[in-house]
């Protein structure tokens, strides 16, 4: 928590001495135009940045794949637009150099192998390979799978009796009267 305090002192006081630098050199007008000027690029460039990781997200999430790196770097472009937004030249630079693809691809794969060695992950469910490849995963009895062709299924009436409704038998062997429904298909609601 220190570093982080000294952190968010020494910046703005480093960035006020470049900025005061920069109008003595150069001129206040000079010095304003230029660092909104590079607020209004910054954003614009936020903005491509970010609109073309959406579009790689939502491709990844069509073909069912996890987007990992678009999410890490939409993070890096978030950090990079703040970065340009805030007034400076150092906050500036640093804000620019992650947004830019290839020093943006060095900072994600940094984050990813820092993920990759301190995240673990577990995996539930009842999935062969996929979610619930761990064998006694959460929602499974004991580490057995449960069973698909079994469905547990009670329907009582509005006033609470278990007494089945004239024409619900099953003449048809198809699960209900009017031919729909079935051992592999749920019982249809609704249907009279």
């Amino acid at each position: 928590m220190p570093l982080l305090a000294l952190f968010f002192l020494l910046i703005p006081i480093a960035e006020l001495f470049v900025i005061v630098r920069s109008a003595q050199a150069f001129g206040v007008g000079e010095t304003l135009v230029v660092l909104v000027v590079i607020s209004v690029l910054g954003a614009w460039l936020v903005k491509r940045e970010g609109l073309g990781i959406w579009r790689r997200f939502q491709r990844q999430l069509a073909a069912g794949e996890l987007p990992h790196r678009e999410m890490v770097d939409g993070v890096l472009v978030l950090v990079a637009g703040a970065l340009l937004l805030t007034p400076g030249f150092l906050t500036d630079a640093v804000g620019l150099l992650v947004l830019l693809p290839p020093t943006r691809a060095l900072l994600r794969e940094a984050v990813l192998t820092r993920a990759r060695t301190n995240v673990t992950v577990f995996v539930t469910g009842d999935a062969p390979g996929g979610f619930g490849a761990a064998p006694g995963g959460f929602g499974t009895a004991g580490g057995r799978r449960p069973r698909r062709d079994v469905r547990d299924v009670h329907a009582t009436d509005a006033d609470g009796s278990d007494a089945p409704r004239p024409g619900a038998d099953d003449t048809d062997g198809h699960g209900g009267p009017d031919g729909h429904g079935g051992p592999d298909e749920p019982p249809a609601l609704g249907r009279p």
